[in-house]
C-alpha cells in the first residue's frame, strides 16, 4: 500500500510503505466470525477472509496515521508541511518532538511580540521554565532560561525565531543556568571525577 512519505531531504514523495505485521494484525478485524459456521472449515474462504482483513488492517493503520498528520503533537512525516507552510528549513538530524516545538514556537510567534510571546517562545525550545526579564530604558530584554540547567538543546534554531519575532530596536542578552557549589559540595572528589566539566556544571544530584 503507497502513501506519502519523507525523503532524506524532507521533500514528500509518493512511495511503499513498510508497515509492521504487528500494526496489521491488531487492526485487521476477524472476519471468518461474521460469516455462518459452515463456512468456518473451508480452508479457501478462512484464506481469502484473512487476506482481505489483511489489506483492512494496512487501510485501517493508514487512515490513522493520516490523521495523526493533521495535529503537530502527532504528526512524523507531516511535520515537513508544517515547516513549509511556515517557512522553516526541515532539519531530519532533529528528533520529531525537536521539530514539533520549532513549528509551535514559530506559531505563537505570529503577531505582535509580547513578552509572554517571548517566554512560550523560548519554554518550547527548551522544555522548561524561563524567565523574561525587561529594561525598557535600555531598549533590551534578558532571557534566562531557569528550568533547565546548561544550553538547551537547538539554541541556534531559537536565536534565530528570536530575531525573527522580537522588535528590530530591541537587544536581548540570554542567560543560563548552572550548577552551583552550594549544591554539589558534599560529594567527594572520587564522585566528582566521574564527570566531566560541562556534565558538572549541570549535575542534578542523586
Amino acid at each position: 500500500m503507497a502513501k506519502y512519505g519523507e525523503s532524506q531531504y524532507g521533500v514528500l514523495k509518493f512511495g511503499e510503505e513498510t508497515i509492521p505485521d504487528s500494526d496489521i494484525e491488531v487492526r485487521a478485524p476477524d472476519l471468518m466470525s461474521l460469516l455462518p459456521w459452515y463456512y468456518k472449515s473451508n480452508v479457501t474462504i478462512e484464506g481469502l477472509q484473512n487476506s482481505i482483513a489483511k489489506e483492512l488492517g494496512k487501510l485501517y493503520y493508514n487512515l490513522e496515521d493520516l490523521i495523526n498528520q493533521l495535529f503537530i503533537d502527532t504528526a512524523t512525516w507531516g511535520l515537513s508541511l508544517y515547516e513549509k507552510q511556515l517557512g522553516l528549513q526541515t532539519n531530519l538530524s532533529l528528533s520529531y518532538e525537536e521539530r514539533r516545538k520549532i513549528i509551535k514556537a514559530k506559531l505563537w510567534g505570529r503577531g505582535t511580540t509580547t513578552k509572554q510571546m517571548i517566554k512560550d517562545t523560548a519554554e518550547a525550545f527548551s522544555g522548561g521554565e524561563v524567565d523574561v526579564i525587561e529594561y525598557p530604558e535600555e531598549s533590551k530584554f534578558i532571557v534566562k532560561f531557569i528550568g533547565v540547567k546548561g544550553i538547551p538543546r537547538n539554541m541556534q534554531g531559537f536565536i534565530d525565531m528570536l530575531e525573527t519575532i522580537k522588535p528590530a530596536h530591541l537587544a536581548y542578552e540570554i542567560m543560563y543556568t548552572y550548577t552551583v557549589w552550594d549544591f554539589v559540595k558534599h560529594i567527594t572528589w572520587e564522585q566528582a571525577s566521574q564527570y566531566t566539566w560541562n556534565e558538572f556544571r549541570t549535575y542534578e544530584g542523586v
